[in-house]
């Protein structure tokens, strides 16, 4: 692994994302990492990921919307847990294969954790893609209900447009798990009645550029207890860290 310095983010429309000056400043923190390297992969479509996934010198690689699902199909394993859950964050080179892990699963119970939300009645899920499926999975493992919204209805998922007051009732985690409102199109949010929340309800939004987004900006209109995506993107990438770096030692 020691010859294999280049490491990076997989994704599209990342230039926003805080990964490479996060782990730029791991390596360079550490004087015997000092030469190693982390850049952005910004694709198109996942296809391209061919022309540089057998690169002798690749450690390591982050992957994120909207390629957690469709990356799976370009490795030789997937960890049991990333299997469960349906999506892949973290690509490690071992022995010569491309093993995939799910670290958000990680991050996301920790920020949970780190900002004493105990107690969950319910969880929302807003949005169908990968970071979705590890919400779902957080609540399969833990017997917490959830539903499923989207603009769109389908077998599994309700539309915004069905959504009632009951949704609300109780300690509601409600978790936008879409890119809606990332940096630059700031004015945008969800598709959900925000004036039928209360108090009791949890504001997740898992998108962290900008800070306070306007899902959350209307969360706390409410009075609702709110938190972005940062502190679960940096405990997630700390794991990350954890399972490239346990070569090095």
């Amino acid at each position: 692994m020691r010859n294999r310095k280049q490491f990076g983010l997989i994704g599209r429309d990342i230039e926003y994302s805080f990964s490479r000056k996060y782990f730029l400043e791991k390596f360079n923190s550490n004087p015997n990492l000092s030469e190693y390297n982390y850049r952005n992969f910004d694709l198109e479509s996942i296809d391209l990921i061919k022309d540089f996934i057998d690169d002798k010198d690749l450690g390591g690689l982050n992957v994120t919307i909207p390629y957690k699902i469709e990356v799976i199909e370009y490795l030789d394993e997937i960890s049991d847990e990333a299997k469960e859950i349906g999506a892949v964050n973290t690509i490690c080179f071992e022995d010569g294969k491309r093993i995939g892990y799910n670290t958000d699963i990680y991050g996301f119970s920790e920020s949970l954790k780190a900002n004493s939300i105990n107690r969950i009645d319910s969880v929302i899920v807003l949005g169908t893609g990968g970071a979705s499926k590890t919400v779902i999975y957080f609540c399969k493992k833990n017997n917490i209900q959830f539903k499923i919204l989207s603009r769109k209805k389908s077998k599994d998922c309700l539309s915004y447009k069905e959504i009632n007051h009951s949704f609300f009732e109780g300690n509601v985690l409600i978790v936008n798990c879409t890119p809606i409102g990332t940096h630059p199109k700031i004015n945008e949010c969800p598709d959900i009645p925000y004036n039928q929340l209360n108090k009791e309800n949890i504001l997740f939004d898992l998108v962290y550029n900008p800070p306070e987004t306007l899902f959350i900006k209307k969360g706390k209109e409410i009075g609702c207890k709110t938190l972005n995506g940062y502190e679960m993107l940096k405990f997630q990438a700390e794991k990350s860290w954890n399972l490239w770096t346990k070569s090095f030692k």
